[in-house]
């Protein structure tokens, strides 16, 4: 069971990472804003963004929010993995 948790709480985080990775290197790209990938990656992106951008503050053009969220959810990843270790 522990072992199925944190392959379960690696794939999570693996692909919230990935997400946040696309949805920061599309913003590069030069495509509408309604735009099917655009405004998919966005969607999914954007509940885990808002947080952080409400607390950063504005720097420049450049938007932390994706590096700072990154981080975060690494770290939760890690805490919840030495829980499920702790539990079992």
């Amino acid at each position: 069971m522990e072992a199925y948790l944190m392959t379960l709480v690696n794939m999570v985080v693996g692909a919230l990472t990935i997400l946040l990775i696309a949805n920061a290197l599309i913003s590069f790209a030069p495509l509408e804003p309604w735009h099917p990938v655009r405004r998919f990656l966005n969607q999914l992106a954007e509940p885990i963004l808002r947080p952080f951008r409400n607390i950063l503050p504005p720097a420049g053009n450049l938007d932390l929010s994706p590096m700072v969220a990154i981080i975060a959810i690494q770290i939760l990843g890690q805490l919840t993995m030495v829980l499920i270790q702790a539990a079992f």
